[in-house]
């Protein structure tokens, strides 16, 4: 295996830990409530409040954040943009508009209905998926950019001996000067 495969493999194996650590981190107040309610008896009810939709609203949240991130990093990667639009379309109408809606109803009704114990996390699994494919997608375009722009479509080294990978560009934003107004 060559250097440049095993320090592509450990950006990989980091891009995943790095992902898997986000999501942990916005489920851990959700963590801490079920083991309150498990705790008091009452798990079921974890199923029937709106926490697992919050969760799965804040997850759809990042992963657009993620895919807005890979569509404006770099300009020459016009080709993706429909793609990348696609998942951001995908994850506003599978999971952020539904977890909205359910955590609308569960908290104006007074009865809620038994399917939601089941919508709710099918709703968080969708999410983490797309946050996940999210992080994915970003990290390749913005990978796949830099490499482009520093060596061109197709200079680039075969051998890592040849030049270090290059680190991805910083975000280009036209600057404001004095005579802009709000």
């Amino acid at each position: 295996m060559s250097d440049s495969q095993h320090r592509s493999e450990n950006h990989s194996l980091s891009m995943m830990y790095g992902t898997y650590a986000d999501i942990l981190f916005v489920l851990f107040p959700f963590l801490v409530i079920g083991m309150q309610r498990l705790w008091d008896g009452r798990l079921y009810e974890t199923l029937m409040r709106p926490d697992l939709s919050i969760a799965a609203a804040i997850l759809a949240g990042l992963a657009i954040g993620k895919f807005v991130l890979g569509l404006v990093t770099n300009r020459e990667l016009g080709r993706y943009k429909e793609r990348i639009v696609f998942f951001i379309a995908l994850t506003l109408f599978v999971v952020l508009g539904p977890s909205i809606i359910l955590m609308l109803s569960i908290l104006g009704s007074v009865e809620v209905p038994g399917f939601v114990a089941f919508i709710q996390p099918i709703l968080l699994i969708i999410a983490i998926s797309l946050y996940t494919t999210a992080v994915s997608i970003s990290n390749i375009l913005t990978r796949y950019g830099t490499e482009e722009a520093v060596y061109g479509a197709g200079d680039r080294p075969k051998d890592s001996n040849e030049a270090p990978m290059p680190r991805p560009a910083p975000l280009d934003l036209p600057r404001r000067t004095g005579s802009d107004s709000l």
